[in-house]
């Protein structure tokens, strides 16, 4: 479908819906750390409600202190099985009772700084390609640092812009390394940016799949999907978001909302 011809009419009915667990492995209950004034759960809504496609944006809580912290704010809040594996769950756990949505867009909890633009794209993706069942984004990676910290999730993708794999570890890996590769247009390396949206049906199947052997090994929820054969179609963006998974990450995102 062209975008360029797309009414508003014709657009997909969509949600974002930011999964929240309250324990983390790195960051302990980082979703409500609050050294800028605002828990980081409360930053990443906010920051949620600035796309215009969706209609709605409400947090899948896993703990009553993070569903308690979003009702404080003003935001609106679903209880999720704490059972839950991993956010695709609980953001099918709350598609489930919402059956006049067609598209559901998991936003990360611990992405205070995500675009509104950056969400309305992840929509359109699938607004403009009736075939595809999900989408996400990647941004350029210009640091050797930053390609080879396995905290930062690589995607590789074909020619249609599909992705191929996801990894912690460097990929592609160069077989003889120039720092020049880090400048190449269109770039070699490309970050995963934590955010997805699904059609709702898919998100039902895929939320019934057991996790696969490639996402039990790098813990990448991700590749579950490409793992059953499903494609995911990828956009490349020039704005990253930051995800907050360390105390430094943390420490750098009060200093910039500071100075903001």
């Amino acid at each position: 479908m062209d975008d360029s011809t797309t009414s508003d009419a014709a657009r997909s009915r969509s949600y974002i819906v930011i999964p929240a667990r309250l324990a983390s492995t790195r960051l302990p209950r980082k979703l409500l750390l609050r050294e800028t004034g605002k828990a980081l759960i409360q930053h990443t809504y906010e920051a949620a409600l600035r796309a215009t496609r969706p209609l709605g944006v409400c947090v899948a809580a896993d703990h009553e202190e993070i569903a308690a912290e979003v009702r404080r704010f003003g935001g609106k809040v679903v209880m999720t099985d704490p059972q839950a594996t991993c956010g695709t769950d609980r953001v099918a756990e709350v598609a489930r009772s919402m059956p006049d949505m067609d598209i559901f867009v998991n936003v990360q909890g611990d992405e205070p700084e995500i675009s509104g633009a950056a969400i309305d794209l992840a929509v359109e993706l699938l607004d403009r390609d009736d075939r595809a069942v999900m989408s996400t984004l990647a941004t350029p990676i210009r640091g050797r640092s930053q390609l080879d910290d396995p905290s930062c999730v690589k995607v590789v993708c074909n020619q249609f812009g599909e992705a191929m794999y996801f990894s912690r570890s460097p990929i592609p890996r160069a077989r003889e390394w120039d720092d020049t590769l880090l400048c190449r247009e269109p770039p070699c390396f490309l970050q995963h940016l934590g955010l997805y949206a699904y059609r709702r049906e898919f998100l039902l199947e895929i939320a019934q799949l057991p996790p696969s052997p490639l996402e039990q090994l790098e813990k990448l929820e991700q590749l579950r999907v490409l793992s059953a054969g499903k494609t995911i179609l990828v956009s490349v963006i020039d704005e990253p978001t930051i995800g907050i998974d360390t105390w430094d990450d943390y420490r750098a995102f009060v200093s910039r909302a500071t100075i903001c």
